[in-house]
């Protein structure tokens, strides 16, 4: 897109149930089988690109987590997820860049920043930047799939969607709760176990710099194969946790893709037009002004009890003695080139020790 467009719960956003959550994962394409023009969300790097008529090609979506914050406060991608829909429209493949994961941040005209290597979760951060000190999460939607494309071979994304915790939890309780198996023990940083926050030690009663400064007794989530029923307040604690967890982001990141599947089962029993209002302000969709026929398309062909989670492989940056983030191993490479070239599942049976299939 020539520049930022965002719309607030658009109507069309019922689609996403289809995919696999509303929150987080729009399921539409900003494709026509009459040869619609799409227009790529890296936008002023890429031109428009016309379809031909009939074809189905890949679809990519990025799909962005971060806090519910007022528009005179950074916003930090939490979670970042990307959504792959081979051609065919059949299947769906997700997987997660962790947010500490450090990337070259290309410049951006829209914000006046200059490129600086970082944590890809800053991004955001300095996409959104707007005069007067306004911060604006749909432009810095456009810089963080820059950098996200930049890490992944993506030459675009046919749409982004951008939820706040909020909305999260709205939409869980709107489902009447969502089951998920808890594959391991994982205990609370934030919450007691009623679902009230942790209280603060003293030193940190006052400031948000202690890096953890809750203290006090803690909401626990027990290993369980058989699936627990999460209330939203629940799920939303549970998918942020990486504190204690052995993998740390990379075990939350998956307990993330697990609860979108889940939510994407759960929806298709529910209300969708409930489950579409629920979310309401909380979900920022942004897309190439696709009409709502043409998503439909799209979600009649995806088979959401298929879809498949990838756990990509990471470990820590260390630089001069001192852990500057996260990066991905060389063999990530050649998945990544997998997406960009529409071959995952072959990718998948060929190389099967280079990525993790969730379970």
């Amino acid at each position: 897109m020539a520049r930022s467009e965002g719309r607030r719960a658009p109507l069309w956003a019922r689609l996403s149930i289809a995919v696999g959550a509303l929150l987080l994962i729009p399921a539409g394409g900003a494709v026509a089988a009459s040869g619609l023009r799409k227009e790529p969300i890296p936008g002023a790097v890429s031109p428009a690109v016309v379809r031909p008529a009939g074809e189905r090609g890949a679809l990519n979506f990025l799909l962005v987590g971060i806090d519910p914050r007022g528009s005179h406060t950074k916003p930090l991608a939490d979670t970042i997820v990307v959504a792959h829909v081979p051609s065919g429209w059949k299947d769906v493949y997700l997987f997660s860049l962790p947010r500490d994961l450090v990337v070259r941040i290309p410049a951006f005209k829209p914000s006046g920043t200059a490129a600086e290597r970082a944590k890809i979760n800053a991004a955001m951060a300095l996409g959104s930047r707007r005069p007067n000190g306004v911060y604006s999460p749909r432009q810095g939607v456009y810089l963080l799939a820059r950098a996200v494309g930049n890490v992944t071979g993506i030459r675009w994304f046919d749409a982004a969607a951008i939820v706040n915790f909020g909305g999260f939890k709205k939409v869980v309780d709107t489902m009447g709760g969502v089951r998920v198996p808890v594959d391991q023990a994982v205990v609370s940083e934030h919450l007691k176990p009623n679902g009230r926050p942790r209280d603060r030690t003293a030193d940190c009663a006052k400031t948000n710099t202690c890096l953890r400064p809750y203290v006090g007794p803690q909401k626990s989530y027990p290993r369980s194969t058989a699936p627990v029923r999460f209330q939203g307040w629940e799920a939303l604690d549970y998918v942020r946790q990486r504190y204690g967890l052995p993998r740390s982001d990379y075990d939350r990141t998956r307990h993330q893709r697990q609860f979108l599947k889940a939510m994407a089962k759960r929806a298709m029993k529910r209300d969708v037009t409930a489950i579409v209002r629920s979310a309401g302000d909380s979900l920022t969709v942004v897309d190439g002004g696709v009409r709502l026929a043409d998503w439909l398309t799209v979600a009649r062909n995806l088979d959401v009890r298929g879809m498949t989670s990838i756990d990509l492989p990471g470990k820590p940056l260390f630089e001069g003695g001192v852990y500057r983030g996260e990066k991905f191993p060389p063999g990530v490479r050649g998945f990544f080139a997998a997406v960009a070239e529409d071959r995952v599942a072959a990718f998948l049976v060929d190389h099967p020790k280079v990525v993790t299939i969730d379970r």
